[in-house]
């Protein structure tokens, strides 16, 4: 099915080559196919391109044309001494470049070239509800999540099982990240279960059974590979202590689903609530990348008031899964309001209609997300790409 992406890619390779991120099977060869008109494409992956290149990266030079103007090259860290051609035909040449794969991690690591600022960086996440549209329907995505071969698939479990074994075959035991697949297995299990909450690493390596330094370690190479993002701690408060410590997102809550062994999310269930916060936090996070917007972060006193997301430094909202909100539901968002510090305090939930407690905002879920996408809800307009 075509659903037509919300990243434009074209506008970004107008002025400069870019680096484009993003999980497997988030659809990158689907959005470079429909998007790109390319002088040049390599995949990294296909064994004869990738040997050329292993052994003469700068053939790259010798087999482009004074023409070419737009370059794509797959899966850029599976071969990065290619990077070294690359800067110096951005400079020689003005060639710009379309530089793609799922993690920068092994690029860090090796302290590779990485352009220097010639490059812009982008992710691209699984599917967002302003992309699907009327092709969106929420208890599917809490269940199965928004990875568009998932989403559309006859058998999304089948599929969500799949790409877990792939993550580990491909991403951690053929790169080399860990040692300990085993380990790093059970790691993942508790670390789905601790999703949406603040990391207790010790609590973790006790029920991982690895050691305190290796979850921090294990952590690190789940956000290296896309597979979870971090929101940590709004430290802004003053009248309540916050607290810092990190939360983990899975960037997918079909995936977290997968790994924490659960079939389907019953509406009213405590499951339901953390899948519709993950969700939630997915297309904030998404919004938030798309447009450049580097500020998403959680609050929590050290008095146990708590608000899920502050956005921008001007938005606090509050996530619930219920069709009645409670002025007990409200209390996070009244106790940050006290610091006078945000513009907009939000609580965004399943209710028909949307109504107004003093100065706290109650909005159904779709609404709020319209508004999110429309720049409605934080004054930051749509930025290129």
């Amino acid at each position: 099915m075509q659903i037509k992406r919300y990243l434009d890619l074209n506008s970004i390779l107008m002025k400069k080559s870019c680096f484009l991120w993003g999980p497997r099977q988030t659809g990158k060869s689907w959005l470079i196919a429909h998007q790109i008109k390319a002088d040049r494409v390599y995949d990294l992956l296909d064994g004869e391109t990738f040997l050329q290149f292993t052994r003469n990266p700068s053939r790259l030079e010798a087999e482009l044309r004074p023409s070419d103007r737009v370059v794509v090259i797959d899966e850029i860290q599976k071969v990065p001494g290619v990077l070294d051609q690359v800067h110096r035909l951005i400079e020689k040449r003005s060639v710009r470049f379309l530089l793609t794969g799922s993690s920068a991690r092994k690029l860090r690591r090796g302290g590779v070239n990485l352009l220097g600022g010639r490059a812009r960086a982008r992710i691209l996440h699984p599917f967002s509800q302003v992309e699907l549209g009327k092709h969106f329907h929420l208890d599917r995505a809490l269940a199965y999540g928004l990875l568009p071969a998932v989403f559309f698939s006859d058998s999304p479990r089948e599929d969500l099982k799949a790409y877990a074994g792939d993550y580990l075959a491909q991403e951690i035991a053929a790169e080399g990240l860990v040692r300990n697949i085993p380990a790093f297995s059970r790691f993942l299990e508790v670390a789905a279960l601790c999703n949406s909450q603040m990391a207790n690493y010790s609590k973790i390596a006790s029920d991982a059974q690895v050691p305190r330094r290796t979850v921090q370690e294990y952590f690190q190479i789940l956000k290296d590979t896309l597979l979870a993002f971090e929101i940590s701690g709004w430290g802004a408060s003053v009248k309540r202590k916050p607290i810092r410590a990190p939360k983990y997102y899975f960037f997918d809550v079909g995936l977290a689903n997968y790994f924490q062994h659960r079939q389907m999310v019953s509406p009213g269930s405590p499951e339901y609530g953390a899948a519709f916060e993950t969700y939630l936090a997915h297309e904030l996070k998404t919004y938030c990348d798309y447009l450049q917007i580097d500020s998403l972060h959680y609050w929590r006193s050290q008095s146990g008031f708590e608000v899920d997301f502050v956005l921008g430094d001007e938005v606090a909202i509050e996530v619930k899964a219920k069709k009645h909100v409670s002025e007990r539901d409200l209390k996070g968002l009244q106790a940050l309001k006290e610091e006078k510090r945000l513009k907009k305090y939000l609580l965004v939930c399943m209710e028909a209609r949307a109504w107004k407690h003093g100065n706290i905002s109650v909005v159904p879920w779709r609404e709020f997300l319209s508004d999110l996408w429309e720049g409605k809800v934080i004054d930051w307009g749509r930025s290129e790409g």
